[in-house]
C-alpha cells in the first residue's frame, strides 16, 4: 500500500508532557526525591473503584476493578512517611514547586489563576496507595514557539508524581514509594495537524524551554510524554509512556497507520452487513478440548481453566485481514485479553495452528453451527475472568464497526502502541478535601515573570563561550541528561570540557547502542572515573572500558571494572620497555615503511596497552623510537 499522507487522513497530534521538578522535597510532604534500592518495609493493599459525587463510575477505574490485583508498596524511611502510605494528611504545598511551576508558565505565556483548587484524580492501577493523584490546574493558553509556529498551550497543572513500579506478575503488582508524591508539571498543548517529524521538533522545543530554567530533573524516567492521536472520524487515542524523542516519532507513525488501517477494517466491515453478537453465540467446549493435544490447551486445562469460543456470523476473514504491515483486528482483541491476565486468543483465521488440528477446528465449527462464511474466537481463562474477557472482546469487535475507538494506549520501546484501558471519564476528578484552595498573589506572578529564563539560543550560546564548545557538542550535552554532570565535573576537575561532553554525550550512548544499561551507570561511578583520571591514575581509554564493564552488569563499581581490567597506568619505565619490545618485533615493517610505520604499530600497541596509557603518549614515544631507527 502507498505511504500515507498525514494531511489527506486528517492526523492532529497533541502532546502532554510531564515532568518532574528538581526541588528537595515532594509536593506534600517533607521526604526528599531520593531513589534507593533499599527497603525498609512492605505492605499490601486492594484498590476498589468508587462512585463520583454523580453517582457514576469511571470506565478506566472500572477496567482496573476487575484485575482484582494485590498492590505490594516497598518504603524506606529515608525517602518516604506517612502521607506516602495515605495513613496521615498531606502537608502543605511545597513553595520551590509553586515557584517554578509559575514560572514555567509565564515563560509559555499562560494565564495564571489567582485561586488554584486541588484535585484529586481517580488512578485504580495501584500506582498511588490512595487511590488518587492529586493535581492542581495551575493556568490556560499561552504558546510555545517553535521556528516562528505558535503551538497553543491548553492547560498547565501541578501535580505529583506516582509510585514505581518493580513488578507485575500474576495477580500481584509492586512498587516503590521513592517517586511517589515527588513534583510533577504537566503540560497539555493544543492538537496540531502535524506529522511525526513536526511533533519530534516540538517536544524537543518544549524539553529545551524547561530545560532552561535548571529547575527541572533530568534522567530516564524523569520527563513523560503522553501523546493524542486522532485521524478524520476516528476517536481519540492517548499513548502514554513516551519517554525518548525517537520514540514519539516512531509512536505517531505507528498510530496514523494503525488508525488508518482499523477505518478500512471498518469498511470492509460496513459490506457485510454482519449481526451483532449474541449470548446464543457463545459455547463452553471445555469438555470437547479436553482431547486436544496442543500444549497451551493442555496447560490451561491444567489450571482450571474454562474454554469458549465465540462465533461471529459472516466474519471469515476479518480476524487476520491486514491493510497495513502488523494491523489486524486479531492482533488487537490479543492485547485487549492480556490486560485481564489472559495469555492471548485464538481465532478461526490462524486455525489449525498451536497443536490445534484441523480436525479439531472441523469440529468446533459443528458444535457451534458455523459455515466457513463464519469466524470464531476461542478464549480461555478462569470462570473470574472470562465473562469480563468475553464482554469486551464482544464491545471491541463491535465498536470495529465504527473505525477506531477512543482509548488509552502504552508505548512499546520500538515505537508500537498496545491497548492498556478504555479512556477515563469526567467522572475520575473530584475536589481534593484535605487541601484548601491555594491562593496566587500579585508579587508570585510579578517574581515569575522578572525569572523568566534565558532562551534556548542564548543559553546555547551561553554554554559554548563559557567552556570553549562547538556548536553540535554544546546542542548534545545541553539536550542531554549529563548538563549538570558535566558542569559539576568542569568545576571539580582539571579536564578539557571537549572531552568531557564527548564521554558523556558520545562514549555513553554507543555503549547504549550496544544494548549496555545506563541504569547501572549512576552519577557517583562517573564522578569517580573523572576523578582518577585527573589524578592520572588511569588515562583518556580507560573510561570507556570502566563504563562498559559496570554498564554490561560484570561488576558494581570502578574499583572492580579496574581490577578486573587490569587498567592502572604504566610507569613511563614499562611503558618504555614494552614499547621497545613492540618496535624491535616489527623491524622489518618499520625500515620498510618508515615514519609510516607508526600507525600500524599504534594498533599493536593499543591492543595490549588500551587503558594502561594515554593514546597521545604511546604515539609520542613511537615516533621518537621510529625516527631514531630510520
Amino acid at each position: 500500500m502507498a505511504e500515507l499522507d498525514s494531511k489527506s487522513i486528517g492526523l492532529k497530534v497533541g502532546l502532554e508532557i510531564h515532568q518532574q521538578l528538581a526541588t528537595n522535597k515532594k509536593l506534600f510532604c517533607d521526604c526528599p526525591p531520593l531513589e534507593l534500592d533499599e527497603y525498609d518495609s512492605k505492605f499490601s493493599r486492594k484498590l476498589r473503584a468508587s462512585k463520583s459525587e454523580m453517582g457514576e463510575y469511571d470506565p478506566a477505574a472500572l477496567f482496573e476493578n476487575i484485575k482484582s490485583k494485590t498492590i505490594v508498596y516497598c518504603a524506606n524511611e529515608k525517602s518516604s512517611c506517612l502521607v506516602e502510605k495515605d495513613e496521615e494528611p498531606p502537608h502543605d504545598l511545597d513553595n520551590d514547586a509553586k515557584e517554578i511551576v509559575l514560572i514555567i508558565a509565564s515563560a509559555l505565556k499562560s494565564n495564571i489563576f489567582s485561586e488554584i483548587y486541588p484535585m484529586r484524580k481517580m488512578v485504580l492501577d495501584g500506582s498511588n496507595t490512595s487511590g488518587f493523584q492529586r493535581t492542581m490546574l495551575v493556568s490556560q493558553g499561552g504558546n510555545l514557539d517553535v521556528d516562528g509556529k505558535q503551538i497553543g498551550v491548553q492547560s498547565i497543572c501541578l501535580e505529583e508524581d506516582a509510585a514505581k513500579l518493580l513488578a507485575d506478575k500474576d495477580n500481584t503488582r509492586e512498587y516503590s514509594l521513592d517517586r511517589l508524591g515527588v513534583p510533577l508539571i504537566e503540560i497539555a498543548l493544543e492538537p496540531v495537524s502535524a506529522d511525526s517529524k513536526e511533533m519530534k521538533k516540538i517536544a524537543l522545543t518544549l524539553g529545551r524551554l524547561l530545560r532552561t530554567t535548571k529547575k527541572v530533573t533530568r534522567g530516564l524516567g524523569s520527563i513523560r510524554q503522553d501523546v493524542n492521536v486522532s485521524i478524520t472520524g476516528g476517536g481519540i487515542v492517548e499513548v502514554k509512556g513516551v519517554q525518548q524523542l525517537d520514540q514519539l516519532e516512531k509512536v505517531v507513525e505507528y498510530e496514523e497507520k494503525r488508525q488508518h488501517g482499523l477505518q478500512i477494517i471498518a469498511k470492509k466491515l460496513h459490506e457485510k452487513n454482519l449481526e451483532k453478537i449474541s449470548q446464543d453465540d457463545i459455547y463452553d467446549i471445555t469438555e470437547f478440548m479436553k482431547k486436544s493435544n496442543s500444549k497451551i490447551i493442555k496447560n490451561a486445562l491444567k489450571t482450571n481453566a474454562i474454554i469458549k469460543v465465540v462465533k461471529i456470523k459472516n466474519f471469515s476473514g476479518m480476524f487476520s485481514f491486514s491493510p497495513y504491515d502488523g494491523i489486524r483486528l486479531g492482533k488487537e482483541l490479543g492485547q485487549l485479553v492480556r490486560f485481564f491476565g489472559i495469555g492471548g486468543v485464538f481465532h478461526s483465521d490462524e486455525l489449525p495452528n498451536y497443536g490445534i488440528e484441523l480436525s479439531e477446528v472441523k469440529e468446533i465449527r459443528k458444535i457451534i453451527g458455523a459455515n466457513e462464511k463464519d469466524a470464531f474466537l476461542m478464549i480461555a481463562a478462569d470462570n473470574a475472568k472470562i465473562r469480563f474477557a468475553i464482554e469486551s472482546i464482544i464491545q471491541r469487535i463491535e465498536s470495529a464497526k465504527d473505525g477506531v475507538p477512543s482509548e488509552t494506549r502504552l508505548a512499546t520501546q520500538t515505537g508500537e502502541t498496545v491497548y492498556l484501558r478504555p479512556k477515563p471519564g469526567a467522572s475520575r476528578m473530584y475536589p481534593e478535601t484535605d487541601i484548601p484552595p491555594i491562593i496566587i498573589n500579585k508579587d508570585e506572578i510579578e517574581f515569575a515573570k522578572k525569572n523568566i529564563p534565558k532562551t534556548w539560543d542564548e543559553s546555547l550560546k551561553e554554554l559554548q563561550e563559557k567552556y570553549n564548545l562547538n556548536q553540535q557538542l554544546a546542542e548534545q550535552i545541553f539536550d542531554s541528561d549529563y548538563l549538570s554532570l558535566f558542569e559539576k565535573i568542569l568545576s571539580r576537575f582539571n579536564i578539557l570540557p571537549n572531552f568531557v561532553a564527548s564521554t558523556l554525550c558520545s562514549t555513553i550512548t554507543n555503549l547504549q547502542r550496544q544494548e549496555f544499561s545506563v541504569i547501572e551507570l549512576d552519577e557517583y561511578q562517573i564522578m569517580k572515573s573523572f576523578e582518577l583520571l585527573d589524578a592520572q591514575k588511569i588515562s583518556k581509554e580507560s573510561l570507556e572500558i570502566i563504563f562498559s564493564e559496570i554498564m554490561s552488569g560484570k561488576v558494581k563499581s570502578v574499583e572492580e571494572a579496574i581490577e578486573k581490567s587490569s587498567i592502572t597506568n604504566l610507569s613511563d619505565e614499562e611503558l618504555e620497555k614494552t614499547l621497545e619490545k613492540i618496535v624491535q618485533e616489527n623491524l622489518s615493517l618499520v625500515k620498510k615503511q618508515g615514519q609510516r610505520s607508526v600507525a600500524p604499530l599504534m594498533g599493536v600497541a593499543m591492543k595490549s596497552l588500551r587503558g594502561k596509557a594515554p593514546g597521545e603518549k604511546i604515539n609520542q614515544i613511537l615516533q621518537e623510537k621510529i625516527k631514531k631507527l630510520i
